[in-house]
């Protein structure tokens, strides 16, 4: 069987179909993951084989339109769903001609594309193969799903349709205790990280003697964008007398260096790292959360999208989180949230209880035989 992932254009979202692509290659199936030139190294790291179907970055995508005109991205939740639906369909779009051009040669028997990886419906429609969806995150996509279709319409007019294809297959990994009630049917798999690793030193997976809090914006993290905010919580947690570590890409990490004493940073494997902390403080990405879930440890949110803001909330109102808006993360209210998950034990008690209903789900493997039946089915 052949299959063809593809993710979305950023470091999480292949991280999040790792574990089941590799999966599938160890019961012999032939498995290629599809993306943007710069995210080959991150697939390739992973173990993954990988074809490049666009030169531009995610970057290009939020930022210009299919003309290459500025865009604005909006601030407010109406908005910003769709415009993020928008620019996914738009990198789909963009990808597409080279996926039809591939799968002349190389014809899968299934496709999988992550959430929002809009080009997997639309190739597995030119081909006339079954659609697997599966989520890299517990953000149930609905708005962005809608703005996606509003852009894709003259691909789906293509294909004769009025609106996206519903997958054959919709694979979910939010734990059922965080799942909204609308969620559409679907079968559930296990969370692994599948994020790429580095050689370690024995700190990175013991606990010191002091209580560790991780502050982390995640693998798309830039000196650009992120460093005043990672600074700016790190200065906020130092007078609570633990140890702080900040998982972070290399140039990032070089400029945290430079200005912050006494802190541990750089690419440091965060499903190593987490288990040995106390707190985890986030941007609320999806691999960065459910890293964080997998791993029994409270959060601190601070959503850098408003898109972000209902799934963190969820894990708030779960007892397992709390969570601030950027507004409102002033260097108080930081260092007090923080004080209170450190102290407070029932908010690791509920993280071990979505750890342990994640430990329950069924693993990346034991999805492979439906794989196999949907795929057969196709073919019949």
């Amino acid at each position: 069987m052949k299959i063809l992932f593809i993710p979305g254009g950023s470091p999480a979202t292949v991280f999040g179909l790792v574990p089941l692509a590799q999966a599938l290659r160890g019961a012999g199936h032939d498995v290629l993951m599809a993306s943007t030139e710069d995210m080959m190294p991150v697939v390739t790291g992973t173990g993954v084989p990988g074809i490049a179907v666009t030169p531009h970055d995610i970057w290009h995508y939020i930022t210009k339109d299919r003309e290459g005109n500025p865009k604005e991205i909006p601030d407010d939740l109406p908005r910003q769903g769709p415009f993020v639906g928008r620019w996914f369909a738009q990198m789909g779009a963009d990808g597409l001609p080279v996926l039809l051009d591939i799968t002349r040669g190389w014809r899968p028997d299934l496709v999988v594309g992550g959430s929002m990886s809009y080009a997997a419906p639309l190739l597995a429609a030119h081909l006339g193969i079954p659609y697997v969806r599966q989520a890299w995150d517990t953000d149930d996509s609905n708005a962005q799903d809608r703005g996606a279709e509003r852009e894709l319409q003259p691909e789906l007019r293509a294909l004769g349709l009025s609106r996206l294809p519903e997958p054959d297959l919709r694979i979910e990994i939010c734990p059922p205790s965080l799942t909204p009630p609308e969620a559409p049917p679907a079968r559930l798999m296990r969370w692994l990280p599948g994020n790429l690793q580095r050689g370690l030193e024995p700190w990175m997976f013991t606990r010191g003697d002091r209580r560790r809090v991780c502050v982390t914006a995640g693998s798309r993290a830039t000196p650009e964008r992120t460093f005043a905010f990672l600074r700016g919580l790190v200065e906020n947690i130092a007078p609570l007398d633990v140890e702080i570590v900040v998982p972070a890409p290399d140039a990032l990490a070089a400029d945290l260096r430079a200005e912050l004493d006494g802190v541990r940073t750089g690419w440091i494997p965060l499903d190593v790292l987490a288990p040995t902390c106390d707190l985890v403080v986030h941007h609320a990405g999806g691999a960065t959360t459910m890293t964080t879930m997998n791993a029994g440890v409270p959060h601190l949110i601070i959503p850098e999208a408003v898109v972000f803001d209902a799934p963190a909330r969820r894990i708030a109102d779960f007892g397992a989180a709390l969570v601030l808006s950027p507004a409102e993360a002033t260097p108080e209210r930081v260092a007090e949230a923080c004080g209170q998950l450190l102290s407070d034990p029932s908010f690791r008690e509920r993280a071990l209880e979505l750890s342990r209903e994640i430990a329950t789900m069924p693993l990346p493997a034991e999805m492979v035989g439906p794989l196999e039946k949907l795929a057969a089915r196709g073919r019949g």
